[in-house]
């Protein structure tokens, strides 16, 4: 096994999906809700998207891509690791998806106290 500064984004979602597994049907519940929102309320998202690294365009493109991914894979990306982290966590996908992971524990959607550790340990070194 790698250490973890050698670790990309894919195989820092594998492991936090196989470590917490349980967590990922809430995870996945607050992507869509997320994504439904900025798809019904784009003009609220551009009156907040302010100094940011890319334009809010590219960010509702990743937002689409990342909803229609899952709702192709559905329940394959709550069991299956390998399937959420390709998936999800592969190429500019892996920035939308590391502020969901950001915003879902911030906001202390969660259930298990462990998630939030291992989303900081993984992706907020």
């Amino acid at each position: 096994m790698q250490t973890l500064d050698k670790l990309n984004n894919v195989q820092k979602a594998k492991l936090l999906h196989a470590l917490l597994i349980s967590e990922m049907p809430g995870f996945l519940a607050y992507v869509q809700q997320l994504s439904a929102y900025m798809r019904v309320n784009p003009e609220e998202v551009r009156k907040v998207w302010k100094d940011q690294l890319f334009g809010v365009d590219f960010w509702f493109q990743l937002s689409e891509d990342t909803a229609r991914k899952i709702k192709r894979y559905g329940k394959q990306l709550e069991k299956s690791s390998s399937l959420f982290a390709d998936q999800l966590f592969d190429g500019y996908g892996a920035l939308f998806l590391h502020h969901c992971l950001t915003t879902y524990t911030g906001q202390g959607k969660h259930s298990d106290p462990k998630f939030k550790m291992a989303v900081d340990f993984f992706f907020n070194p």
